[in-house]
């Protein structure tokens, strides 16, 4: 959601690892086991779906999920269902968190008790309600009082059984009494516009006489409560179902007559039931809930136009990018952003690069190019994350969608065969499939992209330089990152990089691990292929590659993807895949007494057209050329009472379409817009409404060429590959430097020349006009309240950061060791310690730091290290900081009791029993983007001149 108020946009997102349930209730029959499958709900909208888990009370789902959120949320809501044979699916429990309690459990691993679900619980939606006390005079002059109750209207409320048509009953409840009242029926909507007033005699006058049911004393008036229950009329024989309700004391008219205010519908008082917890099982989660507070674009231009210059900055070690790489806990946390921000700008081609030769002047030995966790290693796997996921999909989706629709055994270990399967069939289906997957990929270089075929030059060039006696220096430094960080993972695990829907079964996971380990091994051109495998049946199988053709097909495609000045000639005249899906559509209405109705079809976009089908792979039944599309806007849903739908709007008509969730909806509309956004007939105006019998809903014309009565959402063009916006990457690296201020408070001693790298003027102005961008994340320190204000959140982060950033003029002291630091990084040394570390020494004297600077230095190049690891966070000791880290060293081929290492710095899930080593499966791992395997080896300094 991005929401503009003030020149601010909020921007929420949310990242979700589904880990795992255990101890679900068995089945009330005879196998007592569950097909079960968990869906990611916002409120009560499903927005994800996992894979199904079969014949298991502690299914592993092992599933990642990100979206950007685009509307207000009041809970991430988590069920678990049950899928019986007759594929009909029934809830077993859920979990949810509301959004105030996401900063709880940000970040790390939660177990969740599952929770009962019953129709009393599943509240969602809001009501407009105001109040007000009248007093009337009666004929006799005697002075009562008459509550009005006006139900304006009603916002997000839950779609029962595919329809709501909602309506609510008011009532004034008290200790002796209870007077209901009910709206009219509103039909085919969540969002009902009632604008009812109900009227309630509260007091009477003291001259009435008659017995009545509401027989006390004025005083007794605050006892009293006005209760709004929403329902959904049903036709079912069931009645109607409940959908949320609240309660308003009278109390809050002793101060005024009058109130008006919004209600979040709750839950009935017996909607809850007293059950055991933990009787229905538990949820594993890790969420991550991001909020990012984004300002006008002239208030990051100061701090923008430094970042771009760090490529230019000699030396790159003192550029502004830089000293972020290295002051942030985890270079991944500043590859993101500073990565995205120069992709969006067009300089990260002459940034890589500058880092990576200063990584390569700083190596020993060429065995070890590029294999440490470093900011260039980073930098390159987010860039081909961003850049190569098209060219990915191009190149290895249909055959990895092939092996796992054949669902072939493959497998080579004669201990793991199973009954009937034949070990020379399965190693030549095998050799079958590596030998598809390495040809394909050695004859893709022509479409790789040119970034990645730029940045990889320069990698070439660098490492052929710094190491001139290796002739295969070259190939090497490449396929470092092409095969090992970018084939191989994907090929190991293709859920994560949208080659698959969802995990692959356990038989396919061994075949592309398999495959994934032969790819890796071909694509490294090592000298001893045969002894990098641990497993004797994989280098029995290696043997059938012991070819010189397949080496001078990885050297043919890594030459071609390091080429200089190599462009990609298929990038005009191949259509780009950039989404597709199943969706609802309206008829266009293209025969004169057609119906128009809604079918489902599949809509397939690329950067030439837009279509439909019936079934995916079947004909198109409608094109619409790009050029054709005007605009791509949301339609309100009171155009057909349906939610998510959007309009692609064409120069005769307008084709009206309902995704399947709000998150598709924005995801759809977003790309379509981004690769129309250069159509020369763009309109600015469009009808929000839909045309309807004849007439626009919106503003009533009854011309269906009618100009628009609203502006067309604005925006940039932008690459259509590249979904970036480069003020929000803007403020999450301000964000970074204002959390990690401390630490740089402490690098003493930067030369004069260097203070605008921390503080330029630009940054100074923006914290002065209270314009400063403030990104919080849930849970995130100083994070100021959602309710404040822009510029009360401004002021509010500054004030409790340490100090802020440094303004104008202040003296330059703390910037001194960043300096030295940085140098020191040139000699091969990298002191990774948080500032909070070590507050118990802050009493140390300057001198002793400097004298164990001067140490470490001269302890590193008499070692010759190359790069030191990343220090462990929990050692606050002096002497840690005097303890040098080996590099972490990247192991090439070795998958053999540990396949999870093979592509990927592997981030193991929890398992619940006993692993079979050598066998990677869904179960085993989750594969990221770093394919480095690192080990710690680390040793004392002595502290010795």
């Amino acid at each position: 959601m991005a929401v503009e108020e003030e020149g601010l946009r909020v921007f929420q997102s949310v990242k979700i690892k589904i880990g795992e349930a255990k101890n679900l209730p068995s089945y009330p029959g005879p196998n007592k086991m569950r097909d079960c499958y968990c869906t990611v709900n916002l409120d009560q909208e499903e927005v994800f779906r996992t894979k199904i888990v079969e014949k298991s009370l502690c299914p592993f789902y092992g599933e990642d999920f990100y979206c950007e959120i685009p509307r207000r949320f009041r809970q991430l809501a988590f069920y678990i269902f049950d899928r019986d044979v007759f594929r009909r699916a029934s809830i077993i429990g859920k979990v949810a968190i509301q959004k105030e309690d996401l900063p709880k459990y940000h970040n790390r691993d939660t177990w969740f008790q599952l929770q009962h679900v019953d129709a009393d619980s599943e509240v969602q939606g809001k009501v407009h309600l105001e109040l007000r006390l009248n007093e009337v005079i009666t004929d006799t002059g005697i002075v009562c009082h008459k509550l009005a109750t006006r139900i304006l209207e009603c916002q997000g409320l839950p779609i029962v059984n595919g329809q709501c048509d909602p309506y609510a009953t008011v009532t004034l409840a008290g200790p002796y009494r209870s007077e209901a009242k009910k709206t009219k029926v509103k039909k085919k909507t969540n969002n009902p516009q009632f604008d009812e007033v109900f009227y309630f005699e509260v007091t009477r006058p003291s001259s009435y006489s008659r017995k009545s049911h509401f027989d006390f004393e004025e005083e007794d008036v605050d006892k009293l409560e006005i209760r709004v229950d929403l329902w959904n009329a049903s036709n079912l024989k069931f009645g109607d179902e409940f959908l949320g309700e609240l309660r308003v004391p009278l109390q809050v008219l002793r101060q005024s007559s009058s109130h008006k205010a919004w209600y979040f519908l709750q839950p009935r008082d017996n909607g809850s039931k007293n059950l055991k917890p933990g009787d229905l099982g538990s949820l594993r989660l890790n969420v991550v809930y991001t909020e990012d507070h984004v300002f006008s674009s002239d208030s990051y231009s100061p701090l923008r136009d430094l970042l771009l210059k760090s490529a230019d900055v000699e030396p790159v070690s003192a550029s502004a990018a830089h000293v972020l790489g290295e002051v942030c806990r985890e270079k991944q946390e500043a590859a993101i952003p500073l990565v995205r921000l120069f992709l969006h700008y067009g300089r990260v081609v002459p940034f890589i690069s500058a880092i990576a030769s200063a990584e390569v002047q700083r190596t020993q030995d060429p065995n070890t190019i590029f294999r440490g966790n470093s900011l260039t290693s980073k930098c390159i796997d987010e860039t081909m994350k961003l850049a190569g996921m098209q060219y990915l999909h191009v190149t290895l989706k249909p055959t990895i969608e092939e092996i796992c629709q054949s669902h072939k055994p493959c497998e080579i270990d004669p201990v793991k065969l199973k009954d009937g399967e034949s070990l020379e069939s399965n190693m030549e289906t095998l050799r079958q499939y590596v030998d598809r997957v390495f040809n394909v990929i050695t004859k893709s270089g022509v479409s790789c992209p040119t970034v990645m075929c730029d940045i990889f030059f320069s990698l070439r060039e660098a490492a052929a330089k710094r190491f001139q006696d290796d002739l295969d220096v070259r190939y090497t430094a490449v396929s470092s990152f092409i095969f090992l960080r970018f084939f191989a993972p994907a090929i190991l695990s293709p859920n994560l990089f949208q080659l698959t829907p969802h995990h692959t079964d356990p038989q396919t996971s061994r075949t592309l691990t398999l495959i994934s380990k032969t790819i890796q091994t071909l694509g490294s051109l090592s000298k001893s292929k045969s002894a990098s495998f641990k497993e004797s049946y994989m280098a029995t199988f290696y043997e059938f590659f012991n070819e010189q053709k397949y080496a001078d097909a990885v050297k043919n495609f890594l030459d071609l993807i390091s080429s200089s000045g190599r462009r990609d000639p298929k990038s005009v005249e191949q259509p780009l895949l950039l989404k597709e899906g199943f969706m609802i559509k309206r008829a266009q209405g293209r025969k004169r007494f057609g119906m128009k109705n809604f079918k489902k079809r599949w809509f397939r976009l690329t950067n030439h057209e837009f279509t439909y089908q019936r079934n995916k792979g079947d004909p198109p039944l409608c094109s619409i050329p790009i050029e054709n599309i005007l605009a791509v806007e949301p339609l309100e849903e009171e155009s057909f009472k349906m939610k998510n739908m959007f309009q692609v709007i064409q120069p005769e008509r307008a084709l009206y379409i309902q995704a399947n969730n709000c998150v598709e909806a924005k995801a759809w509309i977003d790309v379509l817009t981004k690769v129309s956004q250069c159509n020369q007939k763009r309109l600015t105006v469009y009808h929000p409404s839909a045309y309807l019998n004849g007439h626009w809903l919106c503003c009533r014309a009854s011309s269906d060429t009618a100009t628009g009565c609203s502006p067309c959402t604005s925006g940039l063009p932008a690459n259509i590959q590249l979904d970036i916006d480069g003020d929000r990457e803007t403020e999450r690296i301000y964000s970074l430097f204002n959390s990690y201020m401390s630490k740089l408070e402490k690098m003493q001693g930067v030369p004069e020349s260097h203070v605008l790298l921390l503080r330029p003027e630009g940054v100074s102005r923006m914290e002065k006009d209270a314009t400063a961008a403030h990104r919080r994340h849930r849970p995130g320190p100083g994070a100021p309240p959602s309710g404040a204000k822009a510029s009360e959140a401004a002021e509010l982060q500054r004030s409790r950061s340490v100090g802020g950033l440094l303004q104008k003029g202040d003296p330059p002291s703390c910037i001194k060791k960043l300096c030295r630091e940085s140098e020191s990084e040139d000699q091969g040394k990298d002191l990774k310690c948080d500032p909070e570390e070590v507050t118990s020494h802050a009493d140390l004297k300057e001198h002793k730091w400097e004298e164990s600077q001067h140490i470490l230095g001269k302890a590193d190049r008499e070692s010759g290290t190359a790069e030191p690891e990343e220090q462990d966070p929990e050692s606050p000791q002096l002497e840690d900081l005097l303890e040098e880290e080996k590099p972490s060293v990247f192991v090439e081929i070795d998958l053999g009791d540990h396949a999870e290492e093979v592509a990927t710095c592997a981030t193991r899930e929890e398992k619940r029993s006993q692993m079979d080593v050598g066998d990677l499966s869904e179960d085993e791992t989750r594969t990221s983007w770093v394919c480095c395997i690192p080990y710690s080896t680390r040793k004392k300094v002595k502290q010795s001149v």
